[in-house]
């Protein structure tokens, strides 16, 4: 496969038109009266229209065929994507995943749609708050389907397997240790070339932003450059047989058939795009004297509520990186959080738990439910000589954080046949230190 091309900086004002068409961009205006090429402008809107300049979110489309040119959409089966965060009673425990189990391809088929499963979630799609975690487990390509999402964004966080993803805007090739988001209503596709898995953080009526950096300054965690758009590129092909369209609306799945390739779009302009990120670029920011600073440090994205500093949900990670804080517990603390965690592994194994989470699968800490390092992390923590040492090598965690409190869906709970049932006694051995009679503490400090 040919190395693919990618316009750079998350949030710009881009322009691309495919190779094999030069000029195909209206010049000077953006819905002439016959385009060039004889191609439909079609505009995709990600705000409002009165939105401020700042949050206006748009882009034109020149594609052969406008996206109206199917069949009626007609309910299909859901599989194991839902929105109904009632389906079972709510559960305060400290939940824990085991590798969630990717079917075996010579026994079932199943691409990238098909194999969306809902973990947990919470808000209303249809007033536009709220959130959803889902796991996708799939060994096929989509073929002659595509996916669009007409209740919010997907971040998309690939574990196992490479995903080459078609878009409208143009092609991206996603590795583990990269995520990409695919913004609300954008049609895709996706082709795997072995049995894949990974996470999605999907949010409704936000989108993703950099998050403020504050007196960090202007430099530092993800910076904008890295953000990578993909080019214009078209396929002007028929689908004798029938193209699908999924459609996610309202949290459920709809079909529709069109005989064309969704994906003929010969040239774009806009500020509203799909976009790459290979976390490998974050500039990681921590603590050089003492103390454990918080995660937000770590926000690679965020997506706002109303309330300011608190958001929907925020994407964190834990990279590879220097630990220098002297007479300091340097493993995460232990915590009570009004916040929802989840977290998910990529590669390698989390600092505060060496055995049990692993990559592919996953804990959710809910709102005020504590949780913190199990005995083993702590202990050797406690005892251990304060010298610069590098964190996390070889490593990639990372957490969806919520503002809201997330219900865990049947299938997470029981279908899945992942959940750690075991998990709470990693912290069973903790015991006391307590000395009543001597304020000085034992151990190295």
């Amino acid at each position: 496969m040919a190395e693919l091309k990618y316009i750079p900086g998350f949030g710009n004002e881009c322009a691309s038109e495919d190779p094999r068409c030069p000029g195909a961009l209206p010049e000077g205006q953006n819905n002439p009266q016959v385009c060039p090429y004889n191609l439909y402008a079609e505009q995709l809107s990600g705000s409002a229209f009165t939105c401020p300049r700042s949050t206006n979110k748009r882009s034109w489309l020149y594609r052969i065929l406008p996206s109206v040119c199917h069949k009626p959409f007609e309910s299909i089966d859901q599989g194991h994507v839902t929105h109904n965060w009632d389906e079972v009673d709510p559960d305060p425990n400290q939940l824990r995943w085991k590798p969630f189990e990717i079917p075996k391809a010579s026994q079932k088929k199943v691409d990238f749609v098909s194999g969306l499963h809902t973990l947990c979630g919470a808000g209303d799609i249809r007033s536009n708050n709220g959130l959803a975690i889902h796991i996708f487990l799939c060994n096929t390509s989509m073929g002659n389907r595509c996916f669009y999402n007409s209740d919010g964004d997907f971040l998309i966080v690939p574990q196992k397997g490479k995903l080459l993803i078609y878009t409208e805007f143009g092609k991206m090739l996603v590795q583990p240790n990269e995520i990409c988001v695919i913004q609300r209503g954008m049609r895709f596709s996706i082709d795997v070339f072995e049995e894949t898995r990974g996470y999605i953080l999907e949010v409704y009526g936000v989108h993703f932003e950099l998050p403020d950096l504050g007196p960090i300054g202007a430099n530092g965690l993800a910076n904008p450059r890295d953000f990578l758009i993909p080019v214009a590129w078209y396929e002007d092909r028929q689908v004798p047989g029938g193209y699908t369209v999924i459609n996610k609306y309202q949290g459920k799945l709809f079909a529709a058939k069109q005989n064309v390739s969704p994906f003929n779009v010969v040239a774009w302009h806009g500020n509203y795009t799909p976009y790459k990120y290979n976390l490998e670029n974050f500039m990681v920011i921590n603590s050089v004297a003492f103390d454990h600073a918080d995660p937000s440090i770590f926000t690679v994205l965020t997506a706002k509520s109303v309330r300011p500093g608190v958001a929907v949900a925020d994407f964190v990670i834990f990279p590879p990186r220097w630990g220098v804080a002297d007479k300091t517990f340097r493993p995460p603390y232990y915590h009570r959080n009004c916040m929802s965690e989840f977290m998910g592994l990529i590669k390698g194994h989390y600092e505060a738990k060496q055995g049990g989470f692993l990559p592919g699968g996953g804990s959710l800490h809910s709102s005020m439910t504590p949780h913190g390092p199990d005995a083993d992390c702590f202990e050797k923590a406690s005892k251990a000589n304060l010298a610069p040492e590098r964190i996390a090598d070889g490593t990639m965690a990372f957490m969806f954080e919520s503002s809201l409190s997330m219900a865990v869906t049947k299938w997470g709970l029981k279908t899945s046949s992942c959940l750690d049932e075991n998990y709470y006694k990693c912290w069973e051995p903790l015991k006391s230190h307590f000395t009543p009679d001597s304020r000085k503490p034992a151990g190295p400090n």
